[in-house]
């Protein structure tokens, strides 16, 4: 009985170690005739390319400038009497500014008065004495040399006449220019000189200065470059003229607010400055409230025209290579990632405004570029910013943002 069992043992044990070796080569068989899975296709969010209307604009620096500008001299000598305005106040055309001593002035105008007087007085003895010589030589009563000596008298006494109201009238604008009146309306700086000062005729130093400030000018640059770019858009019709509309400008002031009016474009100046390479656009301003002085610097909002077929994406789709040349990735029609080369022209807001390279019906790849390369297949899963896929029906286009 002992002997059965130390027999048993180690047949056991082999029967075992056999059942065991062939379910490990079962086993090995079996994953070697199992496949790996398939990789994942990768998911990606898409925008349809599509066109847009925009007004194109360029924000241009510059400064303000008076409308009209006036400064103040005398016209004649004198002392400073009294100073009739008060400084940085409003003043209209013909108000009195200055006061000269008027004493001197006055006086002339009477000596002028008194002279004219006298040579009216002689004119009718002197006309008199001439027409009596004029009957008397056709007598012969009198000489030739005397109806002449007449005659020459004759036209003295008028010429002292005409003289003499010359005089008169002289006098009388003199007498006239101590009032030193406003030319223009505006607003009056302060005064350079005070009560008592002796001032000259047409002198270097002014009075003071008045300017208008409604309207007002805004004088900004633009750069030759910019101009010919703009006249070559328009004339290949990548934009189109706005009509008036396009003369109008906005304005940005100092602290980046608004200027709630609008502006008229005037004119661009016909000579460039040869040190900045730049002509000047002059813009017109109402400026009823006085928000805007002169000297203030402004960026005014100058419309360009109107593209009528604008491309804008969006500025996270654009990756730049090392040149910084601007790509994007877009998903071709055989649902797999394609590289494509873009010309960018400017931002607007958190777009870019594409010059070429994209088409409308393109699919731009908006999320999801990480995990995608140039020829991989992809899955588009949805569509960004409300874009529809190609093929599906599309939904209204919203006019787009002005350009910065």
């Amino acid at each position: 009985m002992q002997r059965n069992e130390t027999v048993n043992g180690p047949r056991t044990i082999l029967v075992v170690w056999m059942v065991l070796l062939v379910g490990l080569l079962a086993g090995g068989c079996d994953r070697r005739q199992q496949a790996p899975p398939p990789p994942a296709v990768p998911e990606v969010v898409v925008e349809t390319v599509r066109t847009h209307r925009i007004v194109l604009t360029t924000e241009l620096p510059g400064r303000t400038a008076p409308y009209l500008v006036a400064e103040i001299r005398p016209q004649v000598n004198g002392l400073i009497q009294k100073r009739l305005f008060k400084e940085g106040s409003d003043v209209k055309v013909g108000q009195v500014l200055y006061q000269i001593e008027p004493a001197p002035f006055q006086a002339a105008l009477d000596n002028a008065k008194a002279g004219l007087a006298r040579a009216e007085a002689n004119l009718p003895a002197a006309r008199l004495r001439a027409e009596r010589y004029k009957e008397l030589l056709a007598d012969k009563a009198v000489s030739r040399q005397d109806y002449d000596d007449a005659a020459a008298a004759l036209k003295q006494a008028e010429a002292d006449v005409e003289y003499w109201k010359a005089s008169v009238e002289t006098a009388r604008i003199n007498l006239g220019y101590t009032r030193v009146t406003a030319p223009i309306s505006g607003r009056i700086g302060r005064s350079n000189v005070t009560d008592g000062a002796l001032v000259t005729a047409h002198q270097p130093l002014a009075l003071a200065t008045i300017q208008q400030l409604d309207p007002i000018y805004a004088d900004v640059p633009q750069s030759t470059t910019d101009l010919l770019r703009l006249r070559r858009r328009l004339e290949d019709g990548r934009l189109n003229e706005n009509g008036t509309d396009q003369r109008k400008v906005r304005l940005i002031l100092e602290d980046g607010s608004s200027y709630p009016r609008e502006g008229t474009l005037q004119f661009r100046e016909v000579t460039v400055d040869p040190s900045t390479g730049s002509v000047i656009l002059r813009i017109v301003f109402p400026n009823p409230e006085g928000v805007l002085l002169p000297g203030m610097f402004v960026r005014a909002v100058v419309q360009e025209g109107i593209n009528q077929q604008a491309i804008l994406i969006p500025q996270q789709t654009v990756v730049r290579d090392p040149k910084g040349n601007p790509s994007v990735l877009i998903v071709n029609s055989e649902d797999k990632v394609e590289q494509r080369m873009i010309t960018l022209d400017r931002d607007i807001g958190d777009q870019w405004l594409v010059s070429s390279g994209l088409a409308p019906g393109d699919r731009i790849i908006l999320e999801g570029m990480q995990k995608v390369r140039p020829g991989v297949p992809v899955k588009v899963v949805a569509t960004g910013a409300g874009e529809p896929e190609p093929g599906k029906p599309g939904q209204p286009s919203q006019p787009a943002a002005k350009s910065n």
